[in-house]
């Protein structure tokens, strides 16, 4: 990753929230002196990702322990599997293993039910995209573990492109007034996104020159026959509880996006745990 920062800061205040004021189990258990060595352990299959954040929460923990990887993120392990091998003081590597483990559960579950998603439209031209539903805060780092599992990022934030929903387009007065509006205002690299329900959003939206068209809640009939109405002069992005949907479906229909909030705003964590030897 190219943020390290970014990763910093937020391991560096991880860390102090789950440390406070020092390891008392640790400290009064282990002597000193004590090393030890262990094990990153995969418990089930999963895709890894975050494993450098490992590497990173304990090198800013104490810099003596020593972490070699067993397997780089974006890759797909079975249950058993040694992730990465860990050595050094004792009392370090207890004290940093609990967030270590949260960033890797964390983000290698985003990753696993990234690549499920991905898995289940191989064949056809939908790509699996995220949204912005993020935990607070970690956005970089889920959107990071989408793509580690072969998914696409949507926009990253509110500056990276115009996406007209239903709110904006009842304050705005229409979708028309919303697109013509936004075209006015924003540079001409930035695309326009309009969220349609119905067949004559659809058409509104095309008539006004929309460059990707949403297709918000729709059934399997409606999104064939919206795609079908576009015909190739917009992208097309299915969206709506599609975490619930079947994905090969939806992809059957002809669109060019699924975008699905579940990667990252309802993920089970990886079952992974830190064994020493």
């Amino acid at each position: 990753m190219n943020q390290s920062f970014y990763v910093d800061d937020l391991i560096r205040r991880a860390l102090q929230e789950d440390i406070g004021m020092g390891d008392i189990t640790a400290s009064s258990t282990v002597p000193q002196e004590q090393t030890a060595s262990g094990r990153f352990i995969a418990k089930s299959d999963l895709v890894v990702c975050g494993i450098e954040i490992v590497e990173r929460v304990f090198w800013l923990l104490d810099d003596r322990i020593s972490l070699v990887i067993g397997a780089a993120d974006g890759t797909f392990v079975k249950a058993g599997t040694i992730v990465a091998d860990i050595s050094g003081p004792a009392r370090s590597i207890l004290s940093g293993e609990r967030v270590a483990l949260n960033f890797l559960q964390h983000l290698s579950g985003i990753a696993t039910r990234t690549r499920s998603c991905v898995e289940a439209v191989r064949g056809t031209k939908a790509r699996i995209t995220d949204t912005r539903k993020t935990t607070p805060g970690l956005r970089a780092l889920e959107k990071y573990a989408v793509r580690s599992g072969g998914g696409s990022n949507h926009r990253f934030n509110l500056s990276d492109g115009v996406l007209i929903k239903d709110n904006h387009i009842k304050a705005a007065g229409g979708i028309t007034q919303a697109v013509r509006a936004a075209r006015q205002t924003i540079p001409h690299t930035l695309k326009i996104e309009v969220e349609v329900e119905n067949a004559t959003m659809v058409e509104e939206a095309l008539a006004c020159g929309a460059d990707i068209i949403m297709l918000d809640n729709m059934s399997l009939e409606d999104m064939a026959e919206a795609v079908r109405l576009i015909h190739g002069q917009a992208l097309v992005e299915a969206s709506g509880n599609m975490g619930e949907k079947d994905l090969l479906e939806v992809a059957r229909t002809g669109v060019d996006l699924i975008s699905i909030g579940a990667l990252t705003h309802s993920i089970t964590a990886a079952d992974i745990s830190l064994k020493f030897n």
